[in-house]
């Protein structure tokens, strides 16, 4: 029983690439998670301003979401490895310059918008090519594997670092996070550099225009992928983008630089447990229910920490809102483990860099929410403005549960079968 849980839900650790990869991977994210902390609070730090951490989730998402439509393409077309080594070059050098900038107390909030859209635009080729080339370092029994080891790596490390990165800003500076965020994406270069894979080249008689197309009109004629990725949008954007907005609310509730690293850090806690609980449940013949469901209790999580927030004065809102952050990232993380699941299973594999890359654009939406919320939370509160995109993204909730019912059949024993056309 503990052999057979372990190789469906760790198995691909077993295989000695994918392994070393997803080493390289913790370094490179753990990095990013560090640098982005840093980010928001170096430009609250200079501004002090909900709007200017709003610019700075537009700066993070807007470049990735356009450059990540022909990223994707990229990736079915060129040498995945070598677009990863590139890419997590290029990063690391603009985080050595951020720091640079920082530790000499010349940086300004433009400065940190231009290399976040730079690191941006980078991440628009570098997220396809990941979500590509994992597959090939493993067999196809072991993808559901995979895809939940690769979620780990971004709650665990969002679970850990934002605390340690936040001790880090109160002991030295913002530019230290920086620094570690590079040595991250160094770490990556050099392990790419050891991975040596054949992957079939595939001749394209197509132009990238029409190559981008391609993956697009899969998804619009797919039913199934045209939901998931049209509910991660929404969910990101509406339900996920308070957590830019973090800075202002650690100075609401009266935390220092811990304490706004120790909330970030309970949103990983909870996700980091929510991916291990729905494990358990990948395999249930009801998992567009629980998808569903995870999702609304979600959404009355948020309403919650709204609330708490909203009066920061009492002595035991802080902790009030750490509950929340964690209940919402636990309950909220069903759905992205079992879609991102579903997905990889069913898209074909010449198809796989421009679906999956255009599903990651899913976390640049969270950024990008950002610069509604941050609006919002400028002509009324930050807790009204998480109230209010809350909202909307429950209005969706019950839309798509009442009018799709290609999500509420999904059935966790029979993921592999291939998704219906619209």
């Amino acid at each position: 029983m503990i052999g057979a849980f372990f190789v469906r839900h760790y198995g691909a650790l077993g295989e000695t690439l994918y392994r070393r990869y997803w080493l390289g991977s913790i370094a490179s994210v753990g990095g990013g998670r560090l640098v982005t902390l840093a980010q928001a609070w170096l430009v609250y730090e200079l501004s002090g301003s909900a709007l200017a951490l709003g610019y700075l989730g537009a700066a993070t998402a807007i470049p990735s979401i356009f450059i990540t439509i022909y990223g994707g393409a990229l990736a079915d077309r060129l040498d995945r490895r070598f677009l990863i080594m590139v890419s997590s070059l290029a990063t690391a050098a603009l985080y050595l310059l951020l720091a640079l900038l920082d530790l000499m107390e010349v940086v300004e909030v433009w400065h940190v918008l231009a290399i976040a859209a730079l690191t941006s635009a980078i991440s628009g080729v570098d997220g396809p090519a990941r979500q590509a080339f994992f597959p090939a370092l493993i067999s196809r029994d072991l993808l559901m594997s995979a895809v939940a080891l690769n979620s780990i790596i971004w709650q665990s490390t969002r679970m850990v670092l934002p605390a340690i990165g936040g001790v880090l800003i109160a002991l030295t500076d913002t530019w230290l996070n920086f620094l570690l965020g590079m040595a991250g994406y160094l770490t990556l270069f050099v392990v790419m550099a050891t991975i040596r894979i054949r992957v079939p080249r595939r001749e394209v008689l197509v132009s990238s225009l029409q190559h981008v197309i391609e993956g697009v009109r899969f998804i619009l004629n797919t039913r199934l992928f045209l939901v998931l990725i049209t509910w991660s949008y929404i969910g990101m954007f509406f339900g996920n983008s308070y957590a830019e907005l973090m800075p202002a609310f650690a100075r609401m509730l009266e935390a220092s630089e811990r304490g706004y690293g120790l909330l970030i850090s309970m949103g990983g806690v909870g996700s980091l447990i929510g991916t291990l609980i729905v494990g358990t449940f990948q395999g249930a013949r009801r998992l567009g229910w629980i998808m569903l469901g995870g999702a609304a209790v979600s959404v009355v999580m948020l309403y919650g920490f709204s609330l708490t927030t909203a009066f920061a004065e009492s002595p035991a809102a802080f902790y009030g809102a750490l509950f929340f952050v964690f209940a919402a990232a636990m309950f909220g993380q069903g759905f992205m483990i079992s879609s991102m699941t579903v997905m990889q299973m069913n898209v074909p594999d010449e198809l796989r860099g421009r679906v999956m890359g255009l599903h990651s654009i899913t976390y640049s939406f969270m950024s990008l929410g950002a610069l509604m919320l941050g609006a919002l939370a400028d002509a009324t509160t930050p807790s009204i403005a998480v109230a209010i995109s809350v909202s909307v993204y429950l209005f969706t909730l019950v839309t798509i549960g009442l009018t799709q019912p290609i999500i509420r059949h999904i059935d966790g024993e029979d993921l592999a079968v291939p998704a219906r056309a619209a």
